[in-house]
């Protein structure tokens, strides 16, 4: 196992101990009660990893717990309430862990603040637990692939090596019930949001894209300032892994800089033949997943890998044996010639544009959801030149009505992924393909993206 992280004198000058399993990484409050807001993945994550480290562990969530946490939660005997926050008890201890899922704005969060009671996040907490390699992964589009296949190459590898973060379980509960010499995390904006002196040894920025503005007050710069995050605590024994022509990378870290060992990587020019990487030569069309975007994905997947010092060998074997998850892309069926893919992930423009792009027949689009703040201008080309028909999935489609209604002729709503699958396949024919990506989040009618995109798939196994 490579070992990139150093700690420096100034750094280890805030680690106190206590009596308890000391933490390596990350400041600590000298009281041992911890409170976690939230009890989805994350939170609970944190309480076990916390209740085992000897903290007195209290967690609130604002809504409803469903059952199978409340379960965990009674079975490490770890204290909880919901449907509400009883701030006396809140108020009272010595950090606060917050799951990414609750905003800054939120009431008790702005109390904490006041209050001056740190607040952080799973990922911090967790981290200060652990030794191992830390590989840490974000962007606004490509995260979930570049980290499973970073997790895959190491896998195959016969690395000791879990895979976290916002994607499976949380970092938190592996670091408490697996011990591994390497992690490969992503990490989204929100978790990123709540770090202080947290460090990836390797750091992988993909791009970064108008996303999440709701949460952002509308201000793209702040979103990029908080994927920035990712390296802002690095040291020159780190590695940072970078898109070379993300113009909002590249302008934030004008601003900023980096202490890291910076790779650059261009996503543009990558051919199927002659795919070099640290010159190393790799056969692209054994690559098993398509599109220009997922070449530049697996460039920098695999330059992470052989900063881990993975064999080149055991780094092609993986990619030519990688499967990517589900609502990527997926290529759901074909039928009467029509073939159906579920991009249900597609959740920001960016993600659709890439999607679009690799398209080479005509395409009937289903779009539509909760709207983040979506700016379409950016898909007009691709739009005029590829789709035939939109066919809007969503409760409230104005915005797309706005944006399209002058350029492409049909434009229909739906409620349903029944419904825009049947209207979708009205209007498609042999050799088309109707692309679910919806460029929108999920939770006007569905629970999340995966719900979506299961919905999809089952109306088109239907027809």
């Amino acid at each position: 196992m490579i070992n990139l992280l150093i700690h420096s004198d100034n750094y280890r000058d805030i680690i106190h101990s206590l009596d308890m399993n000391e933490p390596k990484r990350s400041q600590v409050i000298n009281r041992n009660q911890v409170a976690i807001l939230g009890a989805g993945e994350s939170g609970v994550g944190a309480a076990i990893l916390a209740k085992q480290k000897g903290w007195e562990v209290f967690v609130s969530d604002y809504g409803e717990i469903s059952e199978e946490y409340k379960v965990q939660l009674e079975q490490h005997n770890i204290d909880f309430e919901e449907k509400g926050h009883t701030k006396t008890k809140i108020l009272n201890v010595g950090q606060v862990i917050k799951s990414p899922g609750v905003p800054d704005k939120a009431p008790i969060v702005k109390a904490l603040l006041k209050a001056d009671i740190p607040v952080i996040s799973e990922i911090e907490f967790a981290a200060q637990y652990t030794d191992a390699t830390i590989i840490g992964i974000t962007g606004s589009n490509g995260k979930t692939t570049t980290t499973n296949l970073i997790y895959h190459i190491l896998k195959m590898a016969r690395y000791k090596v879990g895979m976290a973060g916002n994607v499976g379980y949380s970092f938190a509960r592996m670091v408490a019930e697996e011990q591994h010499d390497y992690y490969v995390l992503e990490l989204s904006s929100f978790q990123l949001d709540g770090i202080r002196f947290f460090a990836p040894d390797i750091a992988v920025l993909l791009n970064i894209s108008p996303d999440h503005l709701d949460r952002y007050e509308y201000n793209f710069d702040n979103y990029i300032a908080s994927k920035l995050r990712i390296t802002m605590n690095q040291t020159g024994d780190n590695h940072l892994i970078y898109n070379a022509k993300d113009e909002n990378i590249l302008k934030q870290m004008a601003i900023n800089g980096t202490e890291a060992l910076t790779h650059a990587v261009r996503p543009s020019g990558l051919k199927v033949s002659d795919w070099i990487v640290n010159n190393e030569i790799f056969n692209a069309s054994e690559l098993t997943i398509k599109g220009q975007h997922n070449l530049f994905n697996a460039t920098c997947a695999i330059k992470a890998a052989m900063l881990a010092e993975v064999e080149i060998g055991d780094i092609k074997k993986a990619l030519r044996t990688f499967r990517n998850d589900p609502h990527r892309l997926e290529k759901v069926a074909t039928k009467n010639g029509i073939t159906y893919i579920n991009d249900s992930k597609a959740t920001n423009v960016d993600a659709v544009w890439y999607a679009l792009d690799a398209m080479t027949e005509p395409v009937v689009w289903i779009v539509g959801g909760t709207d983040k703040g979506n700016d379409y201008s950016a898909l007009m080309d691709l739009v005029n030149e590829k789709v035939k028909a939109i066919i809007c999935m969503g409760i409230d489609n104005s915005k797309i009505h706005e944006a399209f209604g002058t350029q492409i002729k049909i434009i229909e709503d739906t409620q349903s992924a029944k419904e825009a699958v049947n209207v979708a396949t009205k209007y498609a024919k042999s050799g088309d393909v109707v692309l679910l990506s919806p460029a929108c989040a999920s939770f006007d009618l569905f629970k999340n993206y995966k719900d979506r995109g299961e919905q999809f798939k089952e109306a088109v196994q239907k027809l």
